[in-house]
């Protein structure tokens, strides 16, 4: 689905990481860790086309990152679901209006009134759909971002970070919604620091563990 391949990326002159191999196969449920300022953002980018590599080949569901325009971009963009570090809301509409906010920019948004309450409920969130996004704590605006990023019934959900700024127990709810989606069938990667998170995955999900540091990227350890 999507494949790097010995790909470097450098800025400023300096390089950042490279020679770097990944693929994520469809089903699969990896997590990445690795110091503050290995890289990891800048890889997850990669991965759904916001950045070009500096060398190698980047691969999105089988074309060439590099030979592909906005527009391949954009509807490339329409299978992966992503959760930003700092989710960012539009303060003047509602949960609701927020969550639904992909399918409207892409013309579709009488979807969104098909199955908006359905996917509220599920990520709890029935109760503020008509809030706005300051009135949400830590955890309902992470609940909410990851709805926007499935709203559109994405093959891949790439995470940056999405329980790094919440308690324990809204981590471990967000991390059940993720497990689901990927016994749904869904590709999931997720970027975090949290190790006590990786290991509280090891009961529910069979995953891969990838350490970003030194510029290379490792397998850490075994499978979980």
């Amino acid at each position: 689905m999507i494949e790097l391949d010995r790909v470097a990326y450098s800025y400023g002159g300096g390089e950042l990481f490279s020679d770097v191999t990944l693929t994520l196969a469809p089903g699969s449920f990896q997590f990445l860790t690795g110091p503050s300022g290995s890289g990891k953002t800048t890889l997850m980018k990669l991965c759904y086309g916001e950045l070009r590599s500096t060398s190698g080949h980047v691969r999105l569901f089988g074309q060439n990152a590099r030979e592909m325009g906005r527009d391949d971009i954009a509807l490339c963009r329409r299978k992966i679901g992503v959760v930003h570090q700092d989710c960012q809301f539009l303060d003047h509409l509602t949960v609701a209006e927020n969550i639904a906010l992909p399918l409207t920019v892409a013309g579709r948004g009488a979807e969104a009134a098909d199955y908006l309450a359905d996917l509220m409920a599920w990520v709890g969130l029935t109760h503020q759909a008509n809030q706005l996004p300051p009135e949400l704590s830590g955890g309902e605006r992470q609940r909410a971002a990851l709805a926007r990023a499935v709203i559109v019934s994405p093959d891949v959900i790439i995470a940056d970070e999405p329980t790094g700024n919440i308690d324990w127990e809204m981590s471990q709810r967000l991390l059940r919604l993720l497990v689901e989606l990927n016994r749904m069938g869904r590709t999931v990667l997720i970027a975090t620091h949290d190790l006590n998170l990786i290991r509280a995955a090891k009961a529910q999900v069979q995953s891969r563990v990838l350490r970003l540091t030194g510029r290379r990227l490792q397998v850490a350890g075994v499978d979980l």
